[in-house]
């Protein structure tokens, strides 16, 4: 097959660009969203165009696509750069042994900075069109510059009110909203507000919107290796720094996924876990109110937007919850084995499932548990001892035993 692949930005009104015209004058398809073929469309006439193939639905175009390149070649009108969230990935890998050129026109992306008057060589790149809202403060407010590429669904007023409801008005006082409509196109329109006011806004389609974080401040405190004064907790009630440190370690964090905190307490674990792991989906599960104010506190103070607090008693609030991939228990309230029965069943191939044993009857408890329902089992103990120096001040923990499970990956016979 000698026919050509042209993917062509086009996203300046008024004007069609002598590489667009060129692959046209070649092409015996267009392929095109009904928006830009109109646009185009007002520069050349439509006679003048090759016959159209739209571009949703995408599977019907690839297959349309790969019908006329037998035929010839076929220009596909993209939106901006068509390598940046754009059309250019999945052509590329649908059509491999095809020839393709590719020429971008001005991104939205770059559009928007430049009207803004942005400097975007610091900023993080996040889409949303199309994706899942999940988590949007932790992938939104952990930088301090951040575009977001928006539908109709994550529009910038439905982003700015989940942002708000996440993490309420005080926390996003520093945030400027930047939001450009119809770049390039005669019907743009630019606004530059608050979180709260852009919120009460309604935007037309195609919008983008910038993210800057003016109060920013990545914090003094460290990624991993929070002490247990700087963590809110009651009483006494928190997870000693190096039995943290050890059973965080055992956990063999992953860089997504899910983690279970069951029985959190003040949610130490869970918090130092969010903060090293920003992809990682933290539940902290804690009964106590009195523990309720101390998980989100901490959250908030340490902006660990990737944790989220479950209230409720383990083992009935789990169920209800996504599939994890770690599972710490810090706490059971008398439910262990119902507990470990449920995590367990829950718990995705592969997983590891951490029980920190405090008294002897969890320590005695929980290995039988867990190798009963096949999980390979590893159990250590910790012995804490602190000294000051020079006085040589000495305070001994009691030990205690961290317990953990591996759920094996089901291999495939073959028959």
């Amino acid at each position: 097959m000698d026919s050509v692949l042209h993917i062509i930005g086009f996203d300046a009104p008024g004007q069609a660009s002598p590489a667009l015209r060129s692959s046209l004058a070649s092409s015996v398809s267009l392929v095109s969203s009904r928006r830009l073929y109109e646009k185009l469309a007002e520069v050349i006439p439509e006679e003048q165009l090759p016959p159209l193939i739209p571009i949703v639905p995408l599977a019907s175009a690839l297959q349309r696509i790969e019908q006329a390149l037998e035929k010839g070649d076929v220009t596909v009108l993209a939106s901006g750069d068509p390598l940046f969230f754009g059309i250019g990935r999945k052509l590329t890998l649908s059509f491999p042994e095809v020839e393709i050129r590719i020429v971008p026109a001005l991104s939205s992306m770059q559009l928007a900075f430049s009207r803004f008057h942005i400097p975007w060589d610091d900023a993080r790149f996040v889409s949303l069109h199309g994706r899942s809202s999940r988590q949007l403060a932790n992938r939104l407010l952990a930088w301090p510059k951040v575009f977001v590429l928006t539908d109709s669904e994550n529009s910038p007023q439905e982003i700015a009110r989940q942002l708000l409801a996440e993490c309420g008005e005080e926390r996003t006082a520093g945030i400027e909203v930047h939001v450009g409509e119809n770049l390039g196109f005669d019907t743009e329109r630019l606004v530059s507000a608050t979180l709260g006011e852009i919120s009460a806004k309604h935007f037309a389609e195609p919008n983008v919107m910038i993210l800057v974080n003016r109060e920013f401040s990545p914090g003094a405190e460290p990624c991993f290796g929070l002490q247990e004064k700087e963590i809110c907790h009651s009483r006494g009630l928190i997870t000693k720094n190096e039995v943290r440190a050890a059973a965080i370690h055992s956990l063999r964090l992953p860089r997504e996924g899910v983690l279970w905190d069951v029985g959190a307490g003040s949610g130490s674990v869970g918090l130092e876990a969010a903060r090293l792991v920003p992809g990682l989906q933290v539940l902290s599960i804690e009964k106590e109110e009195e523990q309720w104010q101390n998980i989100e506190t901490n959250r908030k103070r340490f902006a660990a937007w990737n944790l989220q607090l479950v209230k409720g008693m383990a083992p009935e609030v789990l169920e209800s919850l996504p599939k994890p991939t770690r599972i710490f228990v810090g706490g059971s309230g008398g439910n262990l084995e119902q507990i470990l029965d449920l995590c367990v069943s829950r718990l995705l191939p592969g997983g590891v499932i951490v029980v920190n044993a405090v008294i002897e009857k969890t320590a005695a408890q929980a290995p039988p548990i867990l190798h009963g329902h096949g999980l390979e089992v590893e159990i250590k103990e910790i012995a804490v001892q602190r000294f000051s120096y020079p006085e040589n001040d000495g305070q001994r923990y009691n030990p205690i035993k961290i317990i953990v499970g591996v759920k094996k990956v089901q291999e495939s016979c073959d028959e």
